[in-house]
């Protein structure tokens, strides 16, 4: 049986690192993109059969590239994961704020298209293969001082969603792995509790479990998916009203 081969975006730190750390104990043939070429050097230095690509999924040429360069070194793959993502505390009031929406928006929805858009028809033409993208719980219901974050993770939901229907019957599948709170380099600066975190590489096992299994959509940890059903649930002049005053992400953090 041959190896896995498995394409992973925001590679360089957090969720995307931990996905690549575990599928390389899996012996998978491995092709890594994140922004930092440090960092991802520094993440794949252990592993075999690897190819690294530091770019920023937001420049589509260089994308396309990236993933023709894999396919024509190890195949197809077969799975394809978007984890680049940008999460950073946001007031539409603040004119040094617009700069970051743009970012964030960019990196976590149109990323999450430049991640797939170079493999879709080599994965048809071979009729398998997985498409995961990451969500979140804060793409639920809109958090304040997080307006740019949640905005971008419901539309990835979404852009997700829409995703799947088009390749139904293709042989693709497209998952959505929506977490709670994760140990990563993006939580460490919240000012704030975070119930249910998991470490990285308990949420990356849970999120290739998700993957294997071509699950269509999964909240992680299962405790924070009871926490999103309620958010669906709660009227809106009561989420109001519980929101209202809850603490902010710090601004002004480098993307």
């Amino acid at each position: 049986m041959s190896a896995l081969r498995v394409f992973i975006t925001g590679a360089s730190s957090g969720l995307g690192a931990a996905l690549a750390q575990h599928y390389a104990a899996q012996g998978a043939v491995l092709g890594l993109v994140g922004r930092r070429a440090d960092a991802l050097q520094h993440v794949s230095q252990a592993f075999e059969n690897c190819a690294c690509y530091p770019l920023d999924v937001r420049d589509s040429n260089a994308m396309q590239a990236a993933a023709a360069d894999f396919m024509q070194r190890f195949g197809t793959p077969d799975i394809v994961v978007a984890a680049a993502g940008i999460s950073v505390g946001t007031l539409t009031e603040y004119a040094d704020d617009l700069a970051v929406f743009k970012a964030v928006m960019e990196v976590n929805v149109l990323g999450t298209v430049t991640t797939f858009q170079p493999f879709i028809a080599a994965m048809r033409q071979r009729r398998s293969g997985v498409l995961a993208g990451i969500g979140s719980v804060a793409g639920i219901r809109g958090l304040p001082g997080g307006s740019a974050y949640s905005a971008s993770k419901a539309a990835a939901i979404s852009y997700l969603e829409s995703l799947r229907v088009e390749l139904r019957g293709s042989g693709v599948a497209v998952t959505t792995v929506s977490p709670g709170y994760i140990v990563t380099p993006m939580t460490a600066v919240n000012p704030y509790p975070m119930p249910f975190i998991l470490r990285a590489d308990v949420a990356a096992a849970k999120t290739a479990r998700a993957i294997a299994r071509r699950r269509r959509y999964v909240t992680l940890p299962w405790q924070m998916a009871l926490v999103a059903k309620l958010l669906r649930l709660l009227p809106r002049i009561l989420y109001d009203r519980l929101f209202q005053h809850a603490p902010h992400k710090p601004r002004n953090l480098p993307l």
